[in-house]
């Protein structure tokens, strides 16, 4: 609509909180998107006009940001195959984009297109129910290059190369999860330490946690106070026999964004105890983020944390920022504007930080004073830091994706820690260190792009530098 202003774009720093306005061409209303392995960042699809675009922006240096080079481009020679309205998407080994479901669609396609029809996914049409709680549904890219696909209850190990399941998972009791029951998931870490059955290779674990959601009717009735779900389910993809472990979060949550965090823990934050997703369909706001450490025993795993004072409920997002803290914004639970009432349309960004970045810890945070930009597939990089305190064991080098954060569910979020050696003090007595980490064996395991790289001392990163992960130049 080409004269109404509820839609925005932003550059927005978080350094100097400045934004420097964008132009939104056509409707983005529940889009997807992804970063390419250049830093571009694409989105898909949306509503009205915007159903089939693919659009791009590229960053660029301050000094440009002026021109129109510098704003969002959409493809004139290109759309997509069908229209995409609450759809994921996922960065591929290959560097290519798969686009899954959305209203309507029980199909996949990729960008760049490999043909011109959608490849069908009859999975997403079995799961569908009379809410039609399959829409955003969770996509994890596996590290032998399968995708794990969950909707509403259900999930399936997809192979996209052939087009064909190569296994189905058993169900996941409990609510529904996915769009507009708004649970949310994460692939945990994945490490260089898990080998396969004969001690080699690195990588091979990956296991999958899905938590929250509303109970079902929630939407359909329009019952904003019904409870919502209060468990999480967390299977290991890559076993041959996998089982969901039920686990229960602190109270109830709904709409909640997990972000992974430099250490491998996952933050659970924004939401709501009641309702669903929908406008005006949640009421009684999360305010307690909780960490989720899954390196502890069952049942200790969940610890909540400082509360906030703004409801972040419906359309809210969190982002991870290079600094360690979490960037959250938004929250607009009705159709326009709306400042009025107990859950006004909500402007204001903040930004939460973790535990790990409390004053009483400064002196074990490292300082990365020197890293590669880029490195190669397996390469052996080294990075020089310094530390206040004496490091007295390993430092690890942890890889963080940049996802495209909507609706409860970071599209393409992953974290690798690194094979790392043993740091190493320099002759200046022991303030100045130097390791060396081991890059990530191939594109399965983290498809090509940038990667935050922050080293984790004793469990506090450092402010990360970015990383291009890349194949070998010819």
């Amino acid at each position: 609509l080409k004269h109404d202003c509820t839609a925005h774009s932003v550059v927005f720093d978080p350094v100097s909180a400045s934004i420097r306005p964008l132009t939104v061409l056509t409707d983005t209303w529940c889009s997807s998107g992804q970063f390419l392995p250049d830093g571009t960042l694409l989105q898909t699809g949306g509503d009205y006009e915007g159903t089939r675009k693919i659009r791009t922006f590229s960053p660029c240096p301050a000094a440009q940001e002026d021109g129109i080079a510098c704003d969002w481009h959409e493809l004139q020679d290109e759309e997509l195959g069908a229209g995409r309205w609450y759809a994921t998407n996922q960065l591929l080994p290959d560097g290519r984009v798969i686009v899954v479901g959305g209203r309507g669609q029980f199909t996949a396609e990729f960008v760049p297109a490999a043909s011109v029809s959608p490849v069908e996914l009859p999975f997403l049409r079995q799961a569908q129910d009379a809410q039609t709680d399959t829409l955003y549904p969770f996509v994890h890219l596996l590290p032998d290059g399968n995708l794990f696909i969950f909707a509403n209850t259900r999930a399936v190990l997809y192979d996209y190369i052939a087009g064909g399941v190569v296994r189905e998972y058993p169900a996941l009791d409990g609510n529904p999860r996915n769009y507009p029951s708004g649970g949310s998931s994460v692939m945990l870490a994945l490490s260089a330490a898990d080998k396969d059955e004969d001690g080699d290779g690195g990588f091979t674990r990956a296991e999958i946690l899905v938590c929250g959601g509303a109970i079902f009717g929630a939407f359909l009735q329009e019952n904003a106070g019904l409870p919502a779900g209060d468990t999480c389910g967390r299977i290991t993809a890559t076993d041959l026999e996998p089982e969901w472990a039920i686990e229960s979060m602190p109270s109830p949550r709904v709409m909640g964004d997990m972000i992974l965090l430099p250490t491998g823990d996952a933050l659970l934050i924004n939401g709501a105890q009641a309702g669903c997703q929908g406008f005006n369909l949640a009421t009684i706001p999360c305010l307690n983020p909780v960490l989720y450490r899954p390196d502890m025993p069952s049942g200790l795993r969940f610890m909540p944390l400082t509360p906030g004072v703004t409801p972040r409920m419906y359309h809210s997002t969190a982002n991870l920022l290079p600094d360690g803290r979490v960037l959250v914004a938004g929250s607009n639970p009705h159709h326009f504007y709306n400042f009025t009432g107990d859950f006004p349309t909500e402007l204001s960004l903040e930004a939460f930080s973790p535990e790990y970045l409390s004053p009483g810890l400064a002196n074990l945070r490292p300082t990365i004073l020197s890293a590669p930009s880029e490195v190669a597939y397996g390469e052996v990089f080294e990075v020089s830091f310094s530390v206040e305190l004496p490091v007295t064991g390993i430092v690890e080098f942890n890889l963080v994706s940049a996802p495209f954060s909507t609706h409860s569910f970071s599209q393409g979020q992953r974290v690798l820690k690194l094979s790392v050696g043993s740091a190493q003090a320099d002759e200046l007595g022991g303030v100045i260190y130097r390791s060396v980490g081991s890059a990530p064996p191939s594109p399965l395991v983290a498809p090509p792009a940038f990667y935050m790289l922050f080293l984790v001392n004793q469990g506090i990163p450092s402010v990360a530098t970015w990383v291009r992960l890349m194949s070998s130049p010819p």
